[in-house]
């Protein structure tokens, strides 16, 4: 940095940083001894806004990679009031049936979105490629397209026939129903003006692309720039909107995190898939509360809603088999019955741990207390193998204690007691702690004929001819497995030894 000139008065430092100056020995236009800088560009992140005075290959702030980017010097500008467009109304005079759900003809679905589909709205469906949202949605639209409400299906994936071919096999033809294959926004826009839908669906918003924006389909700009044309044509025209969007391979929806930002509701659709059931849960949701899930079973004939998924992860069988236990979880608001399953083989110096719906840590935490605190040393050395019925992933510690049921029965090769769950979260020391809903769970074990619980504490109201026995630690939940087997001496030398 240079010095002034000598006999030049010290600038007023508050002026030289409004007029962003350096020390130069000639005087600048605002009348200082120093010369304007120049404007300079500046950097801002598109995911996070985070600002920087130069170009970074990784924003600092959110350490997302690729999306520092120039917008210019900024300026110090003053915003003039302008006109009101709406008068501002005490809150109980504004009409609230403009945002009055309609129903989308799939319970299911209108379970999480928390009634039905809002005039307006701009859902976001996102989901794992061939997990099932196009079906679903062509579903959407036909059910829609039948109750006269006309509706547009835009396709950037697929042609207009392959489109049809779907239509065919899930029987979702209408004359309401109207099918546009399009990339280009300004071609989407055109069909809305010819149309005037009241329910659009985009499949997908990361293959439209606009004119006006340079960068491919699917990048950052382009996806911002699409989702904010299709939602400023849904407010103004009062139309549904539903958008479907990729997923990157961590399973987070692909483009910029504004998108999940401008959007009213946010669902992702889950499953595996190898299994029928399907999933979707509400991530933010504008109107309604995102504490519900919908569950699907996908088959040849398209996609159908499941109001009793516990049909799809119970077997009947005349003899229970050891190794098995059945609890009661909630998914949302909604009580199921999956089943956890456990396996042992012979003995190796390292053991395999191999879980399948079940978290690893949950698994060998269980092995530790049941080998610790439920006198159980014969799963120490062996591999073992857990697995959920129905490909349903359980993350919740409600299932612990069937989770350790499960092992206690495999290490013995001691069946359960027929007709029995279990409910509770086990802590390291062996206790087995409260968990909420229990009497939503035991209502769920009574309808689907289960006669026994075992639950911690005290459950409140128990179901009319259903026996709850109450478990304070593992060493009481134990006591279910028949004596004389539970004492059974070792089966090979090894477990002698």
């Amino acid at each position: 940095m240079s010095r002034p000139l000598p006999g030049a008065a010290a600038p007023d430092p508050a002026r030289v940083s409004a007029s962003r100056c350096q020390w130069v020995p000639l005087p600048c236009a605002h009348g200082c001894p120093y010369q304007e800088l120049k404007d300079r560009p500046s950097y801002r992140c598109t995911e996070c806004g985070w600002q920087t005075a130069k170009w970074l290959g990784r924003c600092p702030e959110c350490q997302a990679w690729g999306t520092i980017e120039e917008y210019g010097t900024p300026a110090v500008r003053t915003t003039t009031p302008g006109r009101v467009t709406t008068s501002a109304l005490p809150i109980g005079q504004v009409d609230g049936r403009q945002a009055t759900a309609r129903s989308t003809g799939v319970p299911e679905l209108d379970r999480v979105l928390g009634g039905g589909l809002v005039p307006g709205a701009v859902v976001l469906v996102a989901g794992e490629p061939g997990v099932g949202k196009s079906t679903l949605l062509l579903d959407v639209a036909a059910k829609a397209a039948s109750e006269e409400h006309r509706t547009l299906y835009v396709t950037g994936e697929e042609s207009a026939s392959q489109v049809r071919l779907r239509a065919d096999r899930i029987h979702a033809i209408d004359d309401h129903l109207y099918l546009a294959a399009e990339t280009d926004l300004s071609a989407v826009l055109g069909h809305l003006d010819a149309v005037k839908p009241s329910l659009l669906i985009m499949d997908s918003v990361q293959t439209v692309a606009s004119p006006e924006i340079d960068g491919a389909p699917g990048g950052m700009a382009q996806v911002r720039e699409v989702a904010g044309a299709l939602i400023r044509a849904s407010k103004d025209r009062g139309m549904s909107t539903l958008l479907v969007g990729h997923v990157t391979k961590d399973g987070a929806i692909a483009g910029p995190r504004l998108l999940e930002h401008l959007v009213d509701v946010v669902l992702h659709f889950e499953g595996d898939r190898h299994a029928r059931l399907r999933l979707v849960r509400g991530v933010k949701n504008r109107y309604g509360t995102t504490d519900e899930v919908g569950c699907f079973e996908l088959h040849d004939e398209g996609i159908t809603g499941l109001a009793d998924p516990s049909g799809l992860f119970l077997t009947r069988r005349d003899e229970p088999v050891p190794g098995t236990c059945l609890t009661v979880t909630l998914e949302g608001r909604r009580p199921w019955s999956p089943k956890c399953r456990r396996s042992r083989s012979t003995r190796r110096s390292l053991p395999r741990r191999t879980t399948s719906g079940l978290e690893t840590s949950r698994v060998s935490m269980m092995l530790a207390v049941l080998e610790q605190r439920g006198r159980i040393s014969a799963l120490g050395k062996r591999d073992i193998y857990s697995a959920t019925v129905g490909g349903v992933k359980l993350s919740e510690p409600a299932a612990d204690l069937a989770v350790a049921l499960a092992l206690a029965s495999a290490a013995s090769d001691t069946p359960l007691p027929k007709n029995l769950v279990a409910i509770g979260e086990v802590g390291l020391a062996g206790e087995v702690r409260r968990v909420t809903g229990v009497q939503r769970r035991l209502a769920e074990a009574h309808r689907l004929g289960f006669t026994h619980a075992l639950v911690p504490g005290d459950p409140g109201k128990v179901p009319p001819g259903m026996k709850v026995l109450e478990v304070a630690d593992i060493g009481d939940a134990l006591r279910v497995l028949p004596r004389s087997r539970r004492r059974e001496a070792p089966r090979d030398e090894e477990d002698r030894r």
